[in-house]
């Protein structure tokens, strides 16, 4: 096992890492900006070493910084939580060229998942369904435009190596698409350097059902049963539960068997994602895979009792895996809300400042918080919004949900505006409640009748 580990990452993902770490026996390396001289990782880590300014360009997204410090600090190895430097393959690769262990899959699987048309290549090889669409990059609009009239229309155009939204755009009819398919190309010319696009056939209204696998350096996989994530606002996670409610026990063997052959097929090291969308048939089709630990994991390892940060760090240090798929049981149910520093009255603004005062939700059986912020902290304005999520875990939904609403009542936090209201109603909310929600409920049934408290 490692001996000291530097976490190449910030907030609360960072503060998570940090104490597994320790349980573990193992020293840390906190990284910060100038912004974050006084967070909580860098007083929890056994050392801290400034990486540069606020802007995170110029130090939690500088390659050159974070791995001069694994060097100076001796670090065996890096790990870099979410976010930030965790899917970028070329930082996986100047690790392994520098002998320190990435804590994450090897940097050629990060590439062989990053660009979207390889990778549904690989999960039509491997017979995992993938959504209708193209088999390659598309050569021109007017290509983009015969299939889409093949397949049908509402689809997506996206670009090949996306992310965060971008070379993305939807399509609703033809007159749309010629327009669409130059400015997304054009798009994703400016952001990755690489304007491959390609297409699929939305499907809508869906579930966002995820499953969690780990695979260790040996070649075994196993899956860790399924998160549903359809409560999205702007395409990004609101509140998820485990396991779904949707999902039958013989649907979660099938699509858990497909989560892991796609990362069979990959040679997947590590703690991973596959992703996939659910129709209201209940068919479901393989959308993408996070090669990295999620925001949301905490709800995984409440329902099966296995901590899958240790597991990432066992994994790299070269040991098997502890599990056998017979060993994961899944038991209860788990849901987590994101508390973020934003006004949801203001289109969810961000709000950043000073913290006077915090407290936190604890007390009794099955709640977790996880955070990086205490009383007199000051957000800065230059990262993510989060501050905490709130985790919760029952002997069935409705004691989860009933738990869920005592936590969120506690949560104090004077100073700044979050949205604990909004998550709140939205969890007490009947459809929510009766589980009757897809990827669309969020964004256009439940915003368009929510008033926030005056």
């Amino acid at each position: 096992m490692f001996s000291k580990v530097l976490i190449a990452n910030r907030g609360e993902i960072a503060v998570r890492i940090i104490r597994a770490c320790r349980e573990m026996g193992i020293q840390t390396v906190a990284v910060y900006s100038e912004a974050d001289k006084e967070a909580l990782h860098t007083q929890l880590a056994d050392e801290a070493i400034c990486i540069g300014p606020a802007r995170a360009t110029e130090s939690y997204l500088d390659v050159q910084q974070v791995l001069s410090a694994a060097i100076a600090t001796k670090a065996e190895a890096i790990h870099p939580g979410f976010g930030f430097l965790s899917e970028n393959s070329q930082f996986a690769a100047m690790c392994e060229e520098c002998q320190i262990a990435f804590i994450g899959p090897k940097s050629e699987t990060i590439d062989a998942m990053g660009n979207k048309i390889n990778a549904r290549r690989l999960m039509q090889t491997a017979k995992v369904p993938v959504i209708p669409g193209s088999d390659g990059a598309l050569s021109s609009a007017e290509e983009a435009l015969t299939l889409a009239t093949e397949i049908g229309y509402p689809v997506m155009l996206k670009a090949a190596a996306g992310g965060g939204g971008k070379g993305i755009r939807k399509v609703m009819r033809a007159e749309e698409l010629v327009p669409a398919f130059q400015s997304a190309q054009q798009e994703a010319k400016a952001s990755f350097g690489d304007d491959a696009m390609y297409l699929e056939k939305i499907i809508s209204p869906a579930r966002h059902i995820e499953v969690q696998i780990l695979g260790d350096q040996l070649g075994h996989v196993i899956h860790l049963g399924e998160r549903d994530c359809s409560l999205q606002r702007n395409n990004q996670k609101v509140m998820e539960e485990a396991p779904s409610i949707a999902i039958s026990a013989e649907k979660r063997e099938r699509i858990g068997a497909a989560a892991v052959r796609a990362a069979q097929a990959v040679n997947y090291e590590s703690a991973g994602t596959i992703e996939f969308l659910m129709d209201t048939a209940g068919e479901f089709y393989f959308m993408e895979m996070n090669t990295r630990i999620q925001v949301e994991h905490p709800i995984t390892e409440m329902i099966t009792g296995v901590d899958l940060v240790k597991a990432q760090l066992k994994i790299a240090a070269g040991q098997p895996l502890e599990y056998q798929q017979a060993d994961i049981c899944l038991k209860g149910h788990a849901i987590e809300c994101r508390i973020n520093a934003e006004n949801p009255a203001f289109n969810f603004a961000p709000s950043p400042g000073k913290i006077e005062n915090l407290l936190l939700p604890s007390g009794g059986l099955g709640l977790r918080v996880d955070s990086a912020v205490f009383s007199g902290y000051t957000i800065p304005p230059y990262y993510d919004s989060m501050i905490a999520k709130v985790i919760v875990h029952g002997e069935n939904r409705f004691d989860a949900l009933m738990k869920m609403q005592r936590a969120l009542n506690e949560l104090v936090t004077d100073g700044v505006t979050t949205n604990a209201e909004f998550q709140l109603d939205l969890i007490a909310s009947d459809q929510v409640i009766a589980g009757d929600y897809d990827t669309t409920f969020l964004q256009e049934r439940f915003l368009p009748n929510w008033q926030p408290e005056n």
